[in-house]
């Protein structure tokens, strides 16, 4: 009886868990967006009727709800803005303002550095996928190579090191950056998208693959 009720409980987990993931978004983006623009944008309407703006309730939650979904729209839109010449100018005189702030400049260089970096505009980013034997000899991971070693770095080694990211998981943004002997590095075949989902899932997602007894070599290693 008590394995059984594991069984239906982790059955029933794994059946809930999606549900409850995008309930907790939800929560999270009405709580902590919903409640601040309802402040922003409605407060000032109901105290021109001399009505209380509500904060409890059906009516809170509508009020949240509605001002996430206005929230978003607007970003919607400013994503929409951005693809044009004078909105980008507008947005990188804003961007500039921003930098100046101390303090202010500084988060917000590092948290835009760490979207651009993940976003699809900058898959190029991750060049391709290796694996290598990490964090000891013996033992291997996945990476992926964001450029070749430039500089200091590379005249100190005596040899071509390439730079490799080696996420965490199950969050990929963060990892190590290590610099590996190309020659160390052995090179997949599957796509930066398909290694993003063996790290995220905790090699419970691997990706299929029809190339059974090949072996893609390093590049100074090809032909």
């Amino acid at each position: 009886m008590i394995k059984k009720f594991g069984n239906y409980l982790l059955a029933g987990t794994i059946v809930a868990l999606p549900l409850t993931v995008t309930l907790f978004v939800i929560v999270f983006l009405v709580r902590n967006i919903g409640a601040p623009v309802s402040q922003l944008l409605f407060a000032p309407i109901f105290r021109r009727f001399d009505a209380a703006l509500p904060s409890a309730g059906l009516g809170g939650l509508a009020l949240d709800l509605a001002s996430t979904i206005v929230a978003l729209c607007f970003i919607t839109l400013l994503g929409a803005l951005s693809k044009f010449f004078f909105a980008r100018i507008l947005i990188g005189i804003s961007e500039s303002a921003i930098n100046r702030i101390p303090g202010v400049g500084l988060v917000y260089r590092t948290v835009k550095q760490i979207v651009d970096t993940f976003s699809k505009q900058n898959k190029a980013v991750f060049q391709s996928v290796v694996m290598l034997e990490f964090p000891r000899a013996g033992l291997y991971a996945v990476g992926f190579v964001t450029s070749e070693a430039q500089g200091e770095i590379q005249e100190r080694t005596g040899e071509i090191v390439v730079n490799v990211f080696v996420p965490t998981t199950p969050n990929p943004t963060s990892g190590f950056l290590i610099m590996v002997p190309k020659g160390d590095l052995t090179y997949l075949d599957m796509t930066v998208g398909d290694a993003m989902k063996l790290i995220i899932s905790g090699g419970a997602v691997v990706p299929k693959w029809t190339g059974a007894g090949s072996k893609r070599l390093p590049a100074e290693k090809e032909g």
